[in-house]
C-alpha cells in the first residue's frame, strides 16, 4: 500500500492523536484554530490582562527592591508614586526597545481604576480593606509557583543555581546586616537561623524575576491589542508570530535583583552575571504558571497517600491548560483573582460577545477565564514555535529527517496533553479549545 504524503510537510500523516493539531503547527499555526472568534477573544484577553499586569509588574519590583525583609509588609501592595511613574524599558520614546508605541508609566486605565475602583472615589486604604482594587495575590500565586518548581530547564538556566551559591548567599548577607542595622532583634535572629532570611532573599529575587519578566509581557499585549484594533492581524498565526519574534527581540533582557535600602543599592544578582529574560524567567514562568502550579486549594480534596498528586514535581498538571474554570475565588488555578482583574478592562467588543454568549451576568466571569484559557495555549504554542526554532529547523526545511525531528519536537510537546496518569488525559483542555462550543 503506497503511503499518502502530505505535501506542505513532505512527510507521511502523523499518528498522533492530536494529528490535526501537530500538522497546523508544522504549517506555521497555533494549537489554537484559527478563526476570527479565536483571534478576537485572545487579543481581547491580551488586553484585559495587560492593564492588571501593568500594575503587577510595578509592585513585584517595589516588593522586591523596597520591602525587601519587612517583617510586617502591611502596604506593600499600595504602590508608590514613584512606581506609578517609574518608566518601562519596552514603552514610550526612551524605550530600551520599543515594543509598545504607548505611554512608558502606568497605563490611564489602571491609574483610573485605582482612583475609583468599582465603587467610587476614597481613600486607598478602603479601597484595599473592601478589596476594591488589584488582586496582587495572583501574582504572588504565580511567583511561589516558579519558586517551589525551581530547577526547571537546567543547567540551561542558572538563576536557581546562583540562588545556591556562595556568592548569593554573601551578597544577601550584606543586604540582610544593612536592612536590619539598629535592630539587634532581628540581627540576633539573622545569627541564629541565617537560612531563614536568606531564604526569605531568594524569594524576593524571584519577585524581582517575575517583575521583569511582565514587564516586558505587558507592553507586548498592549502592542497586539492595538495592532488588532488597527485591522493588523489577519488570523490567529498572525498574533502568535508577533509572540515569537517578540521572544527573540528580548529573549537577552538582563534578569537581576537590587536592593535599595538608606539610598545605597545592593546587588543581590547582579546584572554582571548575564542572567537572561528567555531562559531565566520566561520558559520558567511557562512550565511553573502555565503547565505545573500546584493542586488549587477549595475546590476538591486530595488523597496524596492514595496517588492522586504525583510523586515528581514535573509531573505536576494544575496550570491553566488543564484548569477546569469556575470562580472560586483563589489566587490559584483557576485563576479567578486575575478573571475579576481583567473583567475590569476587557475591550467593548468583547463585553458584546459575552452577553451574546453568557447565561447571564453571573457567568461572564467563566467565559472570560475560558477565553483567557484559549489565549494562553496561543501563548504556548509561540514557546513551542520558539522552542523549534532556536533548537531544530526550519518549517520550510527541504531535508525529510529535518521535518522529522520538527514532528517529532511537536508530538513531544502535545504529548503531555495525552498522558492518562493523574487524570492529565481528561483534565488538559486542548481537546476542548478545538470547538468553538467550548464556552
Amino acid at each position: 500500500m503506497t503511503a499518502t504524503f502530505d505535501k506542505a510537510t513532505k512527510l507521511p500523516p502523523s499518528n498522533h492523536e492530536f494529528a490535526e493539531v501537530i500538522h497546523r503547527l508544522e504549517a506555521g499555526g497555533s494549537m489554537l484554530p484559527d478563526t476570527p472568534e479565536n483571534l478576537m477573544q485572545i487579543i481581547g484577553l491580551y488586553k484585559a490582562y495587560a492593564v492588571p499586569m501593568d500594575f503587577y509588574w510595578r509592585d513585584l519590583l517595589y516588593i522586591a527592591e523596597q520591602e525587601f525583609l519587612n517583617p510586617f509588609p502591611f502596604f506593600k501592595y499600595f504602590l508608590p508614586k514613584e512606581y506609578l511613574d517609574r518608566h518601562n524599558h519596552y514603552a514610550g520614546d526612551d524605550a530600551d526597545l520599543r515594543i509598545w508605541r504607548g505611554q512608558a508609566t502606568a497605563h490611564p486605565e489602571l491609574l483610573a481604576f485605582i482612583e475609583k475602583g468599582e465603587t467610587g472615589n476614597m481613600p486607598r486604604l478602603f479601597h484595599h480593606l473592601f478589596h476594591d482594587r488589584i488582586n496582587m495575590e495572583f501574582a504572588e500565586a504565580c511567583m511561589r509557583a516558579m519558586l517551589w518548581h525551581r530547577q526547571m530547564y537546567a543547567p540551561v538556566n542558572q538563576f536557581d543555581a546562583y540562588l545556591d551559591s556562595e556568592e548569593y548567599k554573601a551578597n544577601a548577607d550584606r543586604a540582610i546586616k544593612a536592612y536590619f542595622k539598629g535592630n539587634p532583634v532581628m540581627l540576633g535572629l539573622h545569627k541564629l537561623f541565617p537560612d531563614m532570611f536568606i531564604e526569605q532573599c531568594r524569594q524576593m529575587s524571584y519577585y524581582a524575576n517575575l517583575g521583569l519578566f511582565w514587564e516586558v509581557m505587558a507592553p507586548v499585549f498592549f502592542e497586539m491589542s492595538d495592532i488588532y484594533d488597527e485591522g493588523g492581524f489577519k488570523g490567529v498565526p498572525d498574533a502568535m508570530n508577533f509572540l515569537v519574534n517578540g521572544i527573540f527581540a528580548i529573549a537577552g533582557r538582563p534578569i537581576y535583583h537590587h536592593v535599595y535600602i538608606d539610598g545605597e543599592c545592593y546587588e543581590i544578582i547582579p546584572k554582571s552575571k548575564g542572567f537572561t529574560w528567555l531562559y531565566e524567567a520566561a520558559l520558567p514562568y511557562v512550565e511553573a504558571v502555565f503547565y505545573r502550579t500546584a493542586p488549587f486549594r477549595g475546590t476538591k480534596s486530595y488523597n496524596a497517600q492514595a496517588g492522586q498528586v504525583p510523586d515528581d514535581q514535573k509531573d505536576f498538571h494544575y496550570g491553566i491548560l488543564y484548569a477546569d474554570v469556575f470562580p472560586v475565588g483563589t489566587a490559584g488555578i483557576p485563576p479567578t483573582l486575575l478573571m475579576q482583574d481583567m473583567l475590569h478592562f476587557l475591550p467593548q467588543y468583547l463585553l458584546d460577545y459575552y452577553k451574546q454568549y453568557c447565561r447571564g451576568e453571573e457567568d461572564m466571569l467563566i467565559q472570560l477565564g475560558i477565553s483567557f484559557q484559549r489565549s494562553m495555549y496561543n501563548v504556548t504554542s509561540a514557546v513551542i514555535q520558539a522552542l523549534r526554532t532556536a533548537l531544530l529547523y526550519p518549517l520550510d526545511d527541504t531535508n525529510p529527517k529535518h521535518l522529522q525531528a520538527n514532528r517529532e519536537f511537536f508530538e513531544a510537546q502535545l504529548s503531555r496533553f495525552t498522558r492518562a496518569d493523574y487524570n492529565m488525559r481528561d483534565a488538559a483542555r486542548l481537546r476542548s479549545i478545538q470547538s468553538q462550543d467550548y464556552r
